[in-house]
This record gives structure tokens, C-alpha cells and sequence, in this order.
């Protein structure tokens, strides 16, 4: 059995094995993240729930134009009553997005605002 501890080493053998590892290492790790995860969008179609003020018009827009179709995705939007209906709605997951002042999110987050 050869003396593998008392083999000579050289420190140039010792840099291009270290060169030829780091090249190695980034295609590697693209290809496992790429392999992770997928550009498609999660879901096909989302409804954004939104009260008729001048401020929703981004989300209305986008849908009627069909720049959410560029992406992948379709925007239902539907129109709510109130900001109690949205809010509703949207803790019980009829909504997948809402239109709303940050307000009524904190208050949810924090417990106030009839939840």
C-alpha cells in the first residue's frame, strides 16, 4: 500500500485543485436553486377584493388592459360594500388580495377594528 501521508504535495497542484473547485462550485449552485423553484406563478388567478374609489383604478386598469395576463395571471377583481366586507373576506381567504388603506391591515394585525 503506497505512503499516501508522505506523498509531496506541491502548492501549485494544491491552487489549481482549489481554481478548478471554485469554478466548479457557482454552476453547481445555480442549478440547484433553478431546479428549486419555478418562475410560473403560484396561482393561475387571484381576486382582489376593492372598494369603487378613485385609488382602485390600478387594480381595475390592470385587469380590463390585461397586463396581469403578461405575468401568467388573472385578475378577478371584485367590489366590496365596505372595508368591514373586505377586511372579512380577506381573514377568512374568500380574497386572495385587497385594495386597502394600510390602517385596516395593522388593525387586524393588531387585534383592533372588529376582528
Amino acid at each position: 500500500m503506497p505512503d499516501l501521508f508522505n506523498a509531496k504535495i506541491s502548492r501549485r497542484a494544491v491552487l489549481q485543485s482549489a481554481a478548478v473547485g471554485a469554478i466548479g462550485v457557482d454552476p453547481a449552485i445555480r442549478a440547484v436553486v433553478y431546479a428549486a423553484g419555478s418562475d410560473a406563478p403560484e396561482k393561475t388567478e387571484v381576486k382582489i377584493g376593492f372598494i369603487p374609489l378613485t385609488d382602485c383604478a390600478s387594480v381595475v386598469m390592470a385587469s380590463v388592459l390585461g397586463i396581469d395576463q403578461k405575468y401568467g395571471v388573472k385578475i378577478i377583481p371584485t367590489k366590496e360594500a365596505s372595508w368591514a366586507g373586505v377586511r372579512d373576506k380577506l381573514v377568512n381567504g374568500e380574497l386572495d388580495f385587497a385594495h386597502v388603506l394600510y390602517g385596516l391591515i395593522y388593525g387586524v394585525q393588531t387585534g383592533i377594528g372588529g376582528v
